[in-house]
């Protein structure tokens, strides 16, 4: 398996692989190919395993384009959509350990429906207080 062609559409990353398969991934999972220059995203080099930017200092695997989670989802999405969220303060307020927070938002593991619940009802929690303070000067 190789790519043969990488572009850049709608928030995600695609890739054509030398069998025909057309792959996609979001760009949320690689917030610096996110923010970067169309000119940045297009210098890169085709490697065996994966596409590297070397200015960037970015890696992408083939074979994280096969995973089942193209675009992040629950808690991933939340945290990487906002990365203002400061995920040690949310874990320290949810007493959970931020490594466990972090493989959530990584997607390396997948919190449970409870779990998830409780991690987003946190964050409305926050957005609440933020609120408060804003409407209440």
């Amino acid at each position: 398996m190789k790519a043969t062609k990488v572009w850049f559409s709608h928030e995600k990353i695609f890739i054509l692989l030398d069998d025909g398969r057309e792959l996609w991934q979001s760009l949320l999972w690689y917030p610096r190919l996110k923010k970067a220059t169309d000119k940045q995203r297009l210098d890169y080099k085709i490697k065996n395993e994966g596409i590297r930017w070397e200015e960037l200092d970015e890696d992408i695997s083939l074979a994280s384009f096969l995973y089942d989670d193209p675009k992040p989802t629950g808690v991933s999405l939340v945290f990487r959509t906002f990365p203002e969220l400061n995920a040690s303060a949310m874990a320290r307020r949810l007493g959970m350990k931020q490594s466990l927070l972090a493989a959530y938002i990584s997607g390396t593991k997948k919190p449970s429906p409870e779990q998830e619940n409780r991690i987003k009802e946190a964050i409305r929690d926050f957005a609440r207080e933020l609120n408060e303070i804003t409407q209440n000067p």
